[in-house]
């Protein structure tokens, strides 16, 4: 079984708990009763910021690497994203494997910034989506390497209908086409490969020439240095999602401000 298929099963499993504490129809209430959230892709296609624009993760810890910020606080860690350039935030929900909670999320928007916020977990359900929705997210998290084909289509859809942009990950030419034909419009190139966590940003230069135009493409996973950056750039990428790299870091606001190009972006 590989770290993904591990992950999903216990994410079912997690989701039938949740579906017994709290019925779907008074999650659905609550979710509609949140206000429309920010417009996550207009972010990431904003000119004002230069290409590739950051989406700053708060990430607690991975399987792969385990604790990340000894000191983690997720409130603080996107307060220091708002303060230093970010264009969006991601919030890592899963708990069991990576630390996360979708009360990060909720604190996160008690900072009430326009910021749109990227609900990033294993989602496979409705429900799930309905819990990104009530808990303040603009974009949720859609892996089409655990989704059938005919569910990553109804995913999308169902997003959509919740006024969620759909961020539908892929890491092979082979899933790329399957979410273009489910049809996605906002990609992410997961440069890891969840099934052995092996990363490279190769993936994202491979894949790139395949990506229609009017797609918007992110970048994900394995980007460390402006070195990085720069390739990202060259490849025509509107945006970058980067965790490690930033909560691993001795001052996270400066590492922010490097990524996000603040300092020679225009004012």
């Amino acid at each position: 079984m590989s770290i993904l298929d591990e992950i999903f099963a216990h994410k079912r499993a997690e989701l039938a708990s949740s579906k017994k504490s709290l019925l779907e129809a008074e999650l659905e209430r609550h979710a509609m009763a949140t206000p429309v959230p920010s417009n996550f892709v207009a972010a990431l296609q904003d000119p004002v910021r230069p290409a590739p624009r950051l989406i700053a993760e708060v990430k607690k810890r991975s399987p792969s690497k385990g604790l990340l910020h000894p000191n983690f606080d997720p409130r603080q860690l996107a307060q220091a994203y708002v303060a230093n350039g970010a264009t969006a935030i991601s919030v890592l929900t899963d708990s069991h494997y990576f630390g996360g909670s979708l009360r990060h999320l909720k604190q996160i928007t008690q900072l009430e910034s326009e910021l749109p916020l990227l609900r990033k977990d294993f989602i496979f359900d409705r429900y799930q989506l309905l819990e990104a929705r009530a808990h303040g997210a603009s974009a949720a998290l859609l892996i089409t390497a655990m989704l059938a084909p005919a569910d990553l289509q109804q995913l999308i859809r169902a997003a959509h209908d919740l006024d969620l942009t759909p961020l539908v990950e892929v890491h092979t030419r082979k899933e790329l086409k399957i979410a273009l034909d489910a049809g996605a419009t906002l990609i992410g190139i997961n440069n890891r490969d969840l099934h052995t966590f092996q990363t490279s940003l190769a993936v994202t230069a491979a894949l790139r020439s395949h990506v229609p135009h009017g797609v918007t493409l992110v970048a994900e996973s394995g980007i460390r240095t402006m070195e990085d950056v720069a390739l990202l750039a060259e490849l025509g990428v509107a945006a970058m999602l980067i965790g490690e790299a930033i909560v691993t870091a001795e001052d996270v606001a400066a590492k922010v401000r490097l990524f996000s190009q603040k300092e020679i972006s225009p004012a």
